[in-house]
Order: structure tokens, then C-alpha cells, then sequence
């Protein structure tokens, strides 16, 4: 009797510590609040620090719109961006002038020469003015190319020293976690986009797709986001953002994660798209 009662202790002992251990795991992200079916499928997020109002946009398949949210998640608005098309929107970002930056550069056949970043001029104010910065990929000469060579697929976007800084998406059939970084100039017209430098993630692409990325321009931090991982960067030299410090945070968390953007200096907002009850939400990660 003695023994079983033991026993009985030493497993309700060990199942507190997996739960204990489980639950620490988990004060990684926390969620906020689920988002509303508008927002179904957010591809990018971006914080004006101006309002700390939550800028998001959905990708292929929905409106060229911009949907509002407190940093709480809370709905405000919504606008469309006039004289555009959403084909793949896939990431937004902003700089210090009032310009909203819409990525339509999601190429998931690796076939796209219609790759566009729309400039948007002072969103806050209601009347926005919109411009076209059409770009190729300066080492892309087919479309598609070979399977194996499929790394043409933009999906993070961020704004550093008038340029925009892109990501790829590697959806080559041989994954090595490689993404591409490529820079382009804020301005308006037609660029050719130049290859930067590449970096490794990790081997398994489930985990280990780039499909966000966010910048802390005060602390000139950028972080990159996969479904499960994040990657920060920090004591870089532009442009090669990753010729300085690069660490890696686990997320113990996966979903379809496809936006994030600095709430604070210590702090993230990150969303995933909605795939069954459990997703779709706004959460918070601490670095």
C-alpha cells in the first residue's frame, strides 16, 4: 500500500512538471485576442508609432484593403487602397515620413514580372496618394525556373535608409533554409532589385520559412518570423542585415504566422492566418 501510494505521488509529481514545464513553454506567445473574419487570412501587419494603431492586409484572393486594430486588436477601420489590386499581398511596413509600404510580391510558381510595392502617402490622413515601385529580381532569368531553383517568392518587407529590404520565401524542391535578401529603392518607378546576401535558417521548411519580418529603427534590431521561429538580428551593417549578431527564439508554437511588428522595444505583435478554432488570433511575444 505504502509503495502504490508512492508510486501514485511520483507520478502526480511528474505530471506537475510536465505541466509546469508545458505552460512555462508556453508564456513564450501569448494570445490576445481572436481576430475577426475580415482578417481571416492577414499576410502582413505593421504599428504606426505615431497612434499605435495596427495596420494589417490579407494576401491572394481578398480586397485591396487595409483593416485598422488597436494594439489590443480591436477593429477600427478599414480603407481601400485606390488604383490597386491585391494578386499577393504578402507584407506591409512603413517608414518615418507617413508612407505606408504594400508588398504585392507574393510568387509562389516563382513566375511573376509584375512585382510591385505600393507607396502609400499619408494613410493617417484619410486622402492617400498611391504609387507604384515596380521591381524585377536582378538574378531571376526564367520564369519559373527549375524546381530546384525556386527562390523568387517574397513574402517580408521591411523600410531601412530609403530602401526597402525583401526576404525570400524558399520554396526550392531541394530546401537548404536559404533566404535571399535583395534591397530596392523607396521610390517610385521601375527597379531591379540587387541580391544582397543569403542566410540559412534551418533544413526543414515547415519551420523554417521566412514570411514576415519587422524593424526596431531606434534600436536597429530587425526580426524575421517563421511559423514556429523567430530570428533577430542586431550590430549589422547595411545592407547586409545579416553580418552581425543573429539569434534564434523558439516560439513552441506552430501556425501559419504571416505577420509581426515591434509593439515596443521589448515586444512583438505577431498574427497567424485563420486555419480551424485555434487560429486566426493577435498574440504577444517578448524577446
Amino acid at each position: 500500500m505504502e509503495s502504490t501510494k508512492l508510486n501514485i505521488s511520483i507520478l502526480a509529481l511528474f505530471i506537475s512538471l510536465i505541466t509546469l514545464v508545458g505552460c512555462t513553454k508556453n508564456r513564450v506567445i501569448q494570445k490576445i485576442k481572436k481576430l475577426p473574419g475580415i482578417s481571416k487570412e492577414i499576410s502582413g501587419i505593421t504599428l504606426f508609432p505615431s497612434q499605435e494603431y495596427l495596420y494589417t492586409i490579407n494576401d491572394s484572393g481578398n480586397d485591396n484593403t487595409v483593416i485598422i486594430f488597436t494594439s489590443e486588436g480591436d477593429f477600427i477601420d478599414e480603407f481601400v487602397i485606390p488604383g490597386t489590386t491585391n494578386i499577393d499581398w504578402e507584407d506591409i511596413s512603413y517608414d518615418h515620413y507617413n508612407n505606408l509600404y504594400i508588398g504585392d510580391f507574393g510568387n509562389n510558381d516563382n513566375d511573376r514580372k509584375d512585382l510591385v510595392i505600393y507607396k502609400v502617402s499619408d494613410p493617417l490622413k484619410g486622402k492617400s496618394t498611391v504609387s507604384e515601385i515596380k521591381f524585377s529580381l536582378e538574378d531571376q532569368l526564367k520564369f519559373p525556373p527549375k524546381k530546384k531553383n525556386r527562390n523568387f517568392d517574397i513574402e517580408a518587407c521591411i523600410y531601412l535608409d530609403g530602401n526597402l529590404y525583401l526576404f525570400t520565401k524558399n520554396r526550392s524542391s531541394h530546401f537548404d533554409g536559404t533566404t535571399k535578401l535583395y534591397t530596392v529603392p523607396a521610390i517610385p518607378g521601375t527597379h531591379t532589385a540587387q541580391l544582397v546576401a543569403t542566410f540559412k535558417t534551418c533544413e526543414y521548411s515547415n519551420r523554417c520559412f521566412i514570411t514576415a519580418a519587422a524593424v526596431n529603427h531606434a534600436q536597429n534590431k530587425i526580426v524575421l518570423l517563421t511559423y514556429d521561429m523567430i530570428f533577430v538580428l542586431t550590430d549589422f551593417k547595411l545592407p547586409n542585415v545579416f553580418n552581425g549578431s543573429i539569434q534564434t527564439k523558439e516560439l513552441n508554437h506552430f501556425s501559419q504566422k504571416e505577420g509581426v511588428t515591434f509593439l515596443n522595444d521589448t515586444t512583438l505583435l505577431v498574427t497567424d492566418e485563420k486555419n480551424g478554432k485555434n487560429t486566426g488570433f493577435l498574440y504577444k511575444v517578448e524577446l
